[in-house]
């Protein structure tokens, strides 16, 4: 593998900053090495309970975001520690959790 001056990039596994832009699903953002989204609810307990759905897909899938509960609102951050940054397993992961968000509309 050649060499690449990026600090902590490994080519195989984490995706760049305009890969992660390019390929990030509907209503995601990339920041800081994170893909992150916040989904809106009307109340704590429908925020709640996506985030137990969050979580139990998570567990399914193997690889957990952090899940961040606010009274009206959810974050999902997606990022793959041992690769230092966003990868296809989180891409992949957070089209799952906007499919998981559009059964709860």
């Amino acid at each position: 593998m050649p060499y690449d001056p990026r600090m902590n990039y490994d080519s195989s596994r984490k995706l760049t900053d305009g890969d992660v832009m390019d390929l990030k699903p509907e209503g995601w953002w990339g920041d800081a090495g994170k893909l992150y989204r916040d989904f809106a609810f009307p109340n704590f307990m429908a925020g709640m309970r996506f985030a137990m759905q969050v979580a139990e897909q998570a567990e399914a899938r193997g690889h957990h975001p952090d899940i961040h509960v606010h009274y009206h609102y959810v974050r999902v951050n997606f990022f793959t520690y041992d690769a230092g940054g966003v990868t296809q397993q989180d891409i992949d992961a957070a089209r799952a959790v906007n499919e998981l968000a559009q059964g709860e509309a």
